[in-house]
C-alpha cells in the first residue's frame, strides 16, 4: 500500500511544541519507527504550514497513493477549502490528530475536515498515525 502522510500547520514543531500534548519525538524520527513498522507498505510525508499548499497537496496525491492520512491541525476546525477539497478527490482520506480533540477548547470539537474523510484517529499520541494504518489496511482488506 502507498500511504501518504499530510500535516498542517505547526507540526513541524513537534518535538519542542507543547510536550505535555504532543510529546516530545520529532515527526521526522517517528515518520523512520513508522516505515520501519509498516515495512510492507510504502510512506512518504509532506507537511506545510499554508492552507492553499495542503490543498494543492491534496490534489496532486489523488490517485498517485492507495490512502492519504491528513493531519490539518488547526486547519480541521476553520478550513471549509480543505474539506471541500478532500471531498473532491477520489483517494480516502483518514483524519489524524495527536491530541484528543473532544478534551480541549470547545472550538476543537469541531472537525470541518472530518465530514469528507473515511474516519477519524484522534487521541493516542504520535501512534494515532500507526493506528490510522491500521484502519487503512483493514479498508482496503474490505475491498
Amino acid at each position: 500500500m502507498k500511504i501518504h502522510i499530510i500535516n498542517g500547520p505547526n507540526l513541524n514543531l513537534l518535538g519542542r511544541r507543547e510536550p505535555e500534548v504532543y510529546g516530545d519525538v520529532t515527526f521526522e524520527n517517528y515518520l523512520i519507527q513508522l516505515q520501519k513498522i509498516f515495512t510492507r507498505h510504502t510512506i512518504s510525508y509532506y507537511q506545510n504550514n499554508v492552507e492553499g499548499e495542503l490543498i494543492n497537496e491534496l490534489q496532486g496525491a489523488d490517485g498517485k497513493y492507495d490512502v492519504i492520512l491528513l493531519n490539518a491541525g488547526g486547519y480541521t476546525h476553520t478550513s471549509v477549502a480543505i474539506a471541500d477539497a478532500i471531498a473532491a478527490i477520489s483517494t480516502p482520506v483518514i483524519e489524524v490528530h495527536i491530541s484528543n480533540i473532544f478534551s480541549r477548547e470547545e472550538y476543537r470539537h469541531v472537525s470541518i475536515t472530518g465530514r469528507s474523510c473515511a474516519g477519524c484517529i484522534t487521541g493516542f499520541g504520535l501512534d494515532s498515525y500507526k493506528t490510522a494504518i491500521v484502519a487503512a489496511e483493514f479498508m482496503t482488506e474490505k475491498k
